[in-house]
C-alpha cells in the first residue's frame, strides 16, 4: 500500500488556505485508533498492494469503478499503478489508460538504473569520461533536481546513488562506516556538470552516480495527467507508488487521499479531500530491515549516507509532481521542525509529517 492512497469520501471539515495560490485543503484529523481501515470511508480507489518482486503485469483492459468510472492496475517502474478515471465509454477508457500504461512503460525503459540499454544507465557508464548529450526530458529533470538541491543546500541529491548502492535491503546488508567515508566524495550535486546549449551532463570525476528513484514518478506521474488533459479526460487520478496527482473530482466531491499509518497496515492516518493537485508521500516502511534496533531504509541523508530517524513519513501537496516528491525527501531528511520551516517558505506547497513518536504535524496551511 502506498503512501498515500486516493479514496471517494464525503467532503469533510474545510480549512482555508488562502496562501496557497487559492487551493483549498480539507484535513480530517485521525488518533492512530480511531480509524481503522479505508473501507470505512465508502472506498472508491482501493490502496494498490505492492507488487511482488517479478510480479506479472496487471489486468490488460480495466475494470468498472462506478457509473462511468473505470481503474487500471498494473506493475510497472518497480511498484504498484493505479489508474482511475471518468469516460463516456468503455472503449475511451481502454485507450485512455493504455496510454498511460505506454507512458509508464516508456519512462521506465528511459529512466531506470537497473536497465543497462536505458538513457540514465548510459549517463552513469560514461559521464565521468566526457560529456554525456541528453533528450530534452531528461535535461530537463536532471535540471530540475540541481535546482532543488541548491535550493535545499544538497539535502536532495539524485548523487546519493553512489552510497545508496552500497545497501541491500532485501537482504539486510548496510555498508560500514569505511565503505561509506570512501562514498561520501561522490554525493554532492555539483558534481554534476551541465551545459544547456550543448545538451550535455558531466561528473566532475570518477565513481559519481545519479539515480533519479521517486523523482522518475513523479514525472511519470505529471506526464501522464497532462497525457489524459490531452485525450480530453477531465476527472482522473493517476498513482505510482508514493506519488499521486488527482485531476478534477469524483462525482462532484474532491478526491480524498488517505494517508497511511507508517507502522499499522491497512490504517489511515489522516485525510486529504483535494482536487487538481499532487500528492507525494516518503515513508520508513516501504524498504528497510532492521538491525539491532535500527531501521535501515531507503531514505537516505545525502550528506551521511545513512537513514534519518527522527520522521516515519513526510506527506507533501503541491501543483506537480516532481516538486511534491523532491520536497517530501527533503522534509523527511531534514525532520519536523526544520522541514516544516522549510515548507512554510515556499508558496504552493503543504506537508503533514509523522514524527518517530506516531505524532502529526502540519505546516501553516493546513494547522488553520
Amino acid at each position: 500500500m502506498p503512501g498515500a492512497a486516493a479514496l471517494a469520501g464525503p467532503p469533510v471539515r474545510v480549512i482555508p488556505n488562502t496562501n496557497r495560490r487559492e487551493r483549498r485543503a480539507r484535513v480530517r484529523r485521525h488518533s492512530m485508533n480511531s480509524f481503522q481501515s479505508p473501507a470505512a470511508v465508502a472506498v472508491a480507489v482501493a490502496p494498490p498492494s505492492r507488487p511482488a518482486a517479478g510480479a506479472a503485469p496487471g489486468p490488460v483492459s480495466v475494470a468498472p469503478a462506478g457509473a462511468g468510472w473505470y481503474r487500471r492496475e498494473e506493475a510497472i517502474m518497480g511498484t504498484a499503478i493505479t489508474i482511475e478515471l471518468h469516460a463516456d465509454t468503455r472503449a475511451r477508457a481502454d485507450m485512455a489508460t493504455a496510454s498511460v500504461v505506454a507512458e509508464m512503460h516508456r519512462i521506465d525503459a528511459a529512466m531506470s538504473p537497473h536497465k543497462p540499454d536505458s538513457e540514465l544507465s548510459r549517463i552513469n557508464a560514461a559521464a565521468a569520461e566526457g560529456p554525456v548529450r541528453l533528450s530534452d526530458e531528461m535535461f530537463r529533470l536532471v535540471e530540475r533536481a540541481v535546482a532543488f538541491s541548491r535550493d535545499s543546500g544538497g539535502v536532495f541529491d539524485i548523487t546519493y546513488a553512489a552510497a545508496g548502492t552500497l545497501y541491500d535491503y532485501r537482504a539486510g546488508v548496510a555498508p560500514d562506516d569505511a565503505a561509506l567515508e570512501a562514498a561520501r566524495p561522490l554525493v554532492d550535486w555539483r558534481h554534476l556538470q551541465l551545459d544547456a546549449a550543448a545538451r550535455t551532463l558531466r561528473f566532475a570525476r570518477p565513481g559519481v552516480r545519479i539515480d533519479l528513484g521517486g523523482f522518475a514518478k513523479g514525472h511519470a506521474v505529471d506526464t501522464s495527467i497532462a497525457l489524459l488533459k490531452r485525450l480530453g479526460i477531465r476527472h482522473a487520478m493517476v498513482a505510482a507508488g508514493g506519488d499521486s496527482h488527482v485531476l478534477g473530482d469524483r462525482n462532484g466531491r474532491p478526491w480524498t487521499v488517505a494517508i497511511r499509518d507508517p507502522r499499522r497496515e491497512g490504517e489511515v492516518v489522516a485525510l486529504l479531500p483535494l482536487e487538481d493537485a499532487s500528492v507525494s508521500t516518503s515513508g520508513d516502511y516501504e524498504r528497510f530491515f532492521e538491525r539491532d534496533g535500527v531501521r535501515h531504509h531507503h531514505l537516505l541523508d545525502p550528506r551521511t549516507g545513512r537513514s534519518p530517524s527522527g520522521v516515519r513519513s513526510v506527506t507533501i501537496i503541491a501543483d506537480d509532481g516532481l516538486t511534491s516528491e523532491a520536497f517530501s525527501k527533503i522534509v523527511f531528511v531534514l525532520g519536523v521542525t526544520d522541514g516544516l520551516r522549510y515548507v512554510n517558505a515556499h508558496d504552493g506547497i503543504d506537508a503533514i509529517v509523522v514524527d518517530a513518536d506516531g505524532v502529526l504535524h502540519y505546516s501553516d496551511g493546513l494547522a488553520a
